[in-house]
């Protein structure tokens, strides 16, 4: 039957008007994430010298204002009926997760701490969860959302839902203009003198980092690798050679300069390193403080100040080196080479199934070394009748299970820290389990060191061992690593460089251990990484810069 006129312009019924307006549960959202979920900011506010308990009450209701206003406006833009309760809950987790990696560790949330989360592997995930990540989740983010799919949210019809979105985004953005006019004065001075506080305002820090990290296709064009060192060739010392070059580079994994006992350090972790005519670099610097930020930058020619804002993506030392007809390889240990290795020969350790390296689900670093001879055979005759440059990459004293990274005939020091909260752990027995990790690696070092002097009757071999970044082991409240640099304490970027020469390679280099051990307190960094391994391979390319170059003077070629 058909419907009569008048009722084809009559208007739509109104939605009953039952359950919770949304509005409410924004604002509760918001004030949970902005007071409860900020409890690391809270800390690190009564941390700061100086402030009065007036000021300091002042500044907690200024920030807590501030996040919530601005999580409101946020969650406003997906206050909608599909979407509110999923990206409330996806907002509690993040800043569930944030709260307890900032409370347990001492980390801040920057765009280089998130590189680290999604390039984190199972392995290296397996190794944080607990029983107290657990239990934080549930408090913070499972019994809030148990309450909010549990409620009933009163819904309005779409022009009525945009108006009042748009009426609670303008609102709270108002809010927000006229909290920060009124405090400006003092959120400034402490923003500015303590520029850490903003990597700990929770979840916002998250997001934040993540929308750095989406706009960088938009920088430059990530997909295209250009070339470096198209005119690189090989040097004076390859004429008429009669042992080839072997450069084993090893890279560290979180190993901090100061806990060597090469470089003063009190305890002994470093015997069989110090058995070897080495060169240790006191003065050494990363440039970052993860393997994210560290390995692509080491390996590039840019260094640190420019690495980041370089305009597109270029080749790294390894391209240059197989570039001027040499043999590399790249054995990985750990999580990846970040794609400084994805253009040359490359095999992954760290599922092999080698017993009494192998047990359980990660490979010691020992593996590294098994099967080299092997291996280098495989590579192209006319390339390794040139040279060789060899990569291992460690999982050296990766954290926070510290324990996992030393084989138990190298617990020296006890007793050692197996729980990977570290808090839960006495200092003493932190630093015990770490300080066995470090002397793991000095052992795998000297085995091969031992492994490249058999190699000398038809090799000329060299090793260079430099860390990508340190680690904090409580200072100051601080563990793990990842700080923003600017921020970031000592032992994060003071890393070790160690240099050992066979005879024949100085031979051929003209490099001598002599001459280096007269400058081990000269700054170096990892900006002179990548000109340091070209002078030692003796390539030569326009690339390349002596003043760079840690080893340019002592050599007389």
């Amino acid at each position: 039957m058909p419907l009569p006129p008048s009722s084809l312009h009559a208007p739509l019924p109104e939605l009953p008007a039952t359950g919770i307006r949304q509005l409410w549960v924004v604002l509760l959202a918001s004030f949970w994430v902005a007071t409860v979920c900020n409890v690391a900011l809270w800390r690190e506010l009564t941390r700061l010298p100086g402030l009065e308990l007036a000021q300091l009450a002042l500044l907690d209701l200024a920030l807590g204002l501030v996040i919530a206003l601005a999580t409101a406006a946020l969650l406003s833009l997906l206050a909608w009926r599909w979407t509110l309760k999923p990206a409330i809950t996806l907002l509690l987790l993040s800043a569930a997760f944030g709260a307890y990696f900032m409370m347990t560790y001492g980390v801040v949330i920057d765009q280089t701490m998130m590189v680290n989360t999604l390039q984190t592997d199972v392995r290296e995930s397996r190794d944080l969860l607990n029983w107290r990540l657990v239990a934080t989740l549930l408090a913070l983010a499972g019994v809030p959302g148990f309450f909010l799919w549990r409620l009933e949210v009163r819904r309005k019809t779409g022009g009525r839902r945009l108006l009042a979105n748009a009426l609670t985004v303008m609102a709270a953005s108002v809010l927000l203009v006229l909290v920060v006019m009124v405090f400006f004065q003092s959120l400034a001075s402490v923003m500015r003198n303590n520029t850490q506080l903003r990597y700990l305002i929770n979840p916002l820090n998250s997001f934040y980092a993540l929308g750095l990290i989406a706009t960088k296709p938009f920088q430059r064009n990530e997909s295209v690798i250009l070339p470096l060192g198209e005119d690189a060739t090989l040097g004076a010392s390859y004429a008429g050679q009669v042992k080839p070059p072997l450069l084993l580079l090893v890279l560290g994994e979180t190993a901090r300069s100061a806990n060597f006992g090469l470089n003063g350090y009190a305890r002994p972790t470093t015997p069989a390193l110090a058995r070897e005519n080495v060169v240790s670099q006191r003065n050494a610097w990363s440039c970052g403080t993860s393997t994210a930020a560290s390995v692509p930058c080491m390996f590039s020619n840019f260094g640190r100040e420019n690495y980041e804002s370089r305009p597109a993506n270029y080749e790294g030392l390894l391209d240059v080196l197989q570039r001027a007809g040499l043999a590399v390889l790249w054995l990985d240990n750990q999580s990846g080479c970040k794609g400084v290795c994805n253009r040359v020969p490359n095999v992954n350790t760290s599922q092999l199934k080698v017993p009494g390296l192998c047990d359980g689900d990660e490979c010691m670093d020992e593996v590294m070394l098994q099967g080299l001879d092997e291996r280098i055979a495989a590579l192209p005759p006319e390339r390794r009748a040139r040279g060789v440059v060899l990569v291992m990459h460690q999982m050296g004293s990766h954290g926070p299970a510290y324990y996992k990274r030393s084989p138990p005939a190298f617990k020296k020091f006890l007793p050692e820290c197996n729980d990977n909260a570290l808090q839960s752990c006495s200092r003493d027995a932190l630093v015990n389990a770490y300080d066995n990790s470090i002397a793991y690696t000095d052992h795998v070092l000297g085995s091969a060191i031992q492994w490249l002097r058999a190699q000398q009757p038809h090799s000329a071999p060299a090793l260079l061992y430099l860390s990508d970044h340190g680690e904090s082991l409580g200072e100051n409240n601080l563990y793990l690593h990842g700080m923003p640099y600017a921020v970031a304490p000592e032992g994060q970027k003071h890393v070790p460089w160690i240099t050992w020469l066979s005879p024949e390679f100085e031979q051929r280099s003209q490099l001598t251990t002599a001459c280096l051990q007269r400058q081990l307190d000269q700054p170096v960094s990892h900006d002179n990484y990548f000109h340091s391994v070209l002078g030692l391979m003796n390539v030569e390319t326009r690339v390349y810069q002596p003043a760079l170059d840690l080893y340019a003077a002592c050599t007389h070629l």
